[in-house]
This record gives structure tokens, sequence and C-alpha cells, in this order.
């Protein structure tokens, strides 16, 4: 890994520019990965050999020299790539790192660039999530520490799978991720008043000190507009992604206040 940088050294960073591109990955995307897996201390052989795997593709045996012949070779795979297979030649990349001290290193510059140049993903752990604006992870992250340190893990695993939904690719699956959230919020209000088995449509009617009041009215609201559209698709009614998303961080935000309050 090459030493930091005199931003890294003292602490700059760049405001997360707002998302741009998520169901896509630009030619300067897959440049920029291909050099900080480079700057990350990855050499051309590895990368291919990645990127081949990923790809179900056999390397080019006629190329020896990493540079030009096989550095050439895996920008040209990535160039040709479609735009999700872009993001799982990160994970390949990922992996490979895993456990080494590049790993890390990795990780974060992706992180770092997707933050800056506006691309909804991010890497966790190795694996590529998606990533919303600030009111979105701020949302999540706060019931997924909440719900963790409760030891509420049904819910937990509940908001994990939305977000596992939103990140889906080629297509997020944003019925799932609606359902799942809806389906951890319920979870949360029933274990907050000790009915297991009330909707939350009905736990909202039978304890209104479950949430204050006018927010209960319109926790009810949000409810009965997700059932509708989550629960019930129709034709010509799916869910737009931004939409999907404002309902998970809604859920989340709400399960993370109520399950707040039981402390």
């Amino acid at each position: 890994m090459a030493k930091q940088r005199f931003s890294q050294r003292r602490g700059f960073t760049a405001r997360p520019a707002d998302i741009i591109v998520r169901e896509d990955a630009p030619q300067h995307v897959r440049d920029a990965l291909l050099q900080i897996a480079i700057d990350s201390g990855f050499r051309p052989n590895a990368l291919r050999a990645a990127i081949c795997r990923v790809l179900r593709v056999a390397p080019n045996d006629q190329n020896w020299s990493e540079y030009p012949n096989v550095w050439g070779e895996v920008q040209e795979l990535v160039q040709s790539a479609e735009w999700y297979r872009v993001y799982d030649i990160v994970e390949a990349i990922a992996e490979d790192a895993r456990n080494t001290e590049r790993g890390e290193g990795f990780e974060r510059e992706v992180n770092q660039y997707f933050s800056e140049a506006g691309i909804g993903w991010q890497l966790l752990d190795g694996a590529i999530e998606i990533r919303g604006p600030e009111h979105f992870e701020s949302a999540v992250n706060a019931v997924a520490s909440e719900l963790n340190d409760a030891s509420k893990r049904t819910a937990h695993d509940e908001f994990h799978e939305a977000l596992l939904d939103l990140s889906r690719r080629p297509k997020p699956d944003v019925t799932g991720a609606v359902q799942h959230a809806l389906a951890g919020l319920e979870c949360v209000a029933r274990d907050a008043v000790g009915d297991p088995s009330a909707t939350l449509g009905t736990i909202l009617k039978r304890y209104p000190d479950l949430v204050p009041k006018p927010l209960d009215t319109a926790l009810e609201k949000v409810w009965g507009y997700a059932s509708e559209r989550a629960r019930h698709v129709r034709e010509g009614g799916a869910i737009e992604p931004a939409e999907a998303e404002l309902l998970v961080t809604v859920a989340a935000a709400a399960a993370t206040y109520i399950a707040r309050q039981q402390r």
C-alpha cells in the first residue's frame, strides 16, 4: 500500500457528493477502481485472475508480461463487463485481499472514491451494499446498532434483509426491501407491547402511547400505504427505489425509537 497522501495524513475529507450513479458503472468508475487496486498493492496478474474468475473466462495465455500485456487485458475485460459485474469484480478483489494489510486499504479507498464520486454503493466487509443519502445511512446504522445491542435478532435480521434487497444487482428488490423493513418494525412493536400476533396497524390502535401523537397517526398511514404498495402489488404500481429507501428509512427510525423506549 502506498504511503498516505497529504489529505489522509491531515484528515481532510470531501463532503459526500449527491448520489448520481447506482445502476451503472461508467468508464471513470471502472478506471478508478482498477487504479485503486494497483495502488493497494495488486499486480496485474492477480487482478486478471480475480476478474477471469468472476467473468468465467480464461486468461489470454499469449499475454506474459504484466505491463503492458496483462494490464491491457485487465483493462479490456473490465471495460467490456456488464455494469453489475464490475461490482462483482470489486468484491472478488476484496476477497483476495481479506486478512491482508492491503485489504483494509483497498476497502477504505474504494469507499472514499464512491463517496466523493456520488456512487450509490459501499464496500462493507468485502460485500458491495447500498449507500444512500445521509438520512438513510443514519437511520439504518442506528437501527442496526440498537437492535443488536438489545438482542432483538429477528428484527435486526429483517432490516439487514431489507438492505440486501436494496443492494441486489442488476435490479434491487424494492418490494422485498419494504416488506422486510415493515416486518422488522412490526417485530419491534410486538416485542414492546408483548402482543406477539398483532399487526403494526392493530398495535398502534391498541397502544396509543407507543409512539407520541401525532406521529402515531402518521406512522399508521405510512404502514397502510406501504402495506398496500408492497404487500398487494398491482400492475403499474411498482415502488421506485427512492421511494423504497424512504420507507425503509422511516421504518428504521421508528423501530429505533420504540426499541430505545424499552430500555
